[in-house]
């Protein structure tokens, strides 16, 4: 055998040791969620993504999707959560998910928002509320309202884990933005006030005069006694009785228990929260809902008692 022979040999033997390589480690098995969201930017950027968020994925992987076309962004339906490395590889350039919105309106529950995901998504109710625990121990306030665009076939944890992200997100963002700082303890003490205000108001004019109410009750030892606090849960659409302020015995009850509730009692709209960082400057303490579905305000008892009439 020549030289150029024996070359040419190994030449080969190089390429074909290569291409069974290749061929082997496309074929390593490996799990992924049915569907997973993909961020905009570079190869490099995804691969990283993906590495930091536990998928066995390398370096290596950059080249192979190259030959394959550029990943997709945003939600990708991957379909078998067990697949080998190449039908990813492959799924992540070439397949889209199916969306359906889902709408969190301010001053709604979680409660009420889980039954909504659940018939969406054909979910289990308390899959999800297990999910929500895993990633806040705050039962409502943390997930911003907003239409949010979901694919069909989304895990009860991954839903649950990109809502949440996603809107810890934008609290750390705005309270950077009007406070120079997220402590998130004083952040959501104002969320807190900012679910009373966003449930008490008429309209987003109203909401820094309801926040001044709340802050001037504070300041002098008052009672909040405000029915918004009650609606809470799942109990976000039933209309406030005398008997329930008496029979309810939990901290959101604001006629039993001074103070702001430990916890908000439903979503936020951003107006809601910036009237409460930024209150009116008035002596309010009273307010009773007028013909027009708006409030009239008073400074003292006696005017409110007028107001009443």
């Amino acid at each position: 055998m020549t030289k150029n022979m024996m070359r040419l040999n190994i030449f080969f033997d190089t390429i074909l040791l290569i291409i069974v390589s290749v061929f082997f480690y496309l074929s390593i098995p490996m799990r992924s969620s049915s569907v997973i969201n993909i961020p905009q930017g570079s190869i490099k950027s995804i691969i990283t993504y993906l590495s930091k968020n536990n998928f066995d994925i390398n370096i290596f992987d950059t080249y192979v999707i190259r030959l394959m076309g550029k990943p997709q962004s945003g939600w990708i339906d991957i379909g078998n959560t067990d697949l080998t490395k190449g039908d990813f590889l492959y799924r992540l350039t070439k397949s889209k998910a199916a969306l359906k919105d889902i709408v969190l309106v301010p001053g709604e529950t979680m409660y009420f928002f889980i039954q909504d995901a659940a018939n969406i998504f054909d979910l289990n109710a308390k899959d999800l509320w297990r999910a929500y625990y895993k990633y806040t121990s705050l039962p409502d306030g943390v997930i911003l309202p907003n239409t949010y665009k979901l694919p069909l076939g989304i895990s009860a944890n991954y839903l649950m884990q990109y809502l949440i992200n996603q809107s810890m997100i934008k609290h750390k963002e705005l309270s950077v933005k009007v406070l120079g700082r997220f402590d998130e303890k004083q952040w959501f003490r104002y969320i807190a006030i900012a679910s009373i205000v966003q449930k008490e108001a008429a309209d987003k004019e109203e909401m820094p005069i309801i926040a001044a109410v709340v802050y001037n009750r504070i300041k002098i030892g008052m009672p909040l006694q405000m029915d918004g606090a009650l609606n809470y849960g799942q109990y976000s659409h039933i209309k406030v009785t005398p008997q329930r302020i008496k029979q309810d015995t939990t901290p959101y009850n604001t006629y039993k228990y001074r103070g702001v509730p430990p916890y908000p009692v439903g979503s936020v709209s951003m107006d809601a929260i910036l009237a409460v960082i930024n209150p009116a400057n008035v002596k309010y303490l009273y307010f009773v809902k007028a013909k027009n579905g708006k409030h009239i305000f008073s400074a003292t008892y006696k005017q409110h008692l007028k107001n009443i009439k």
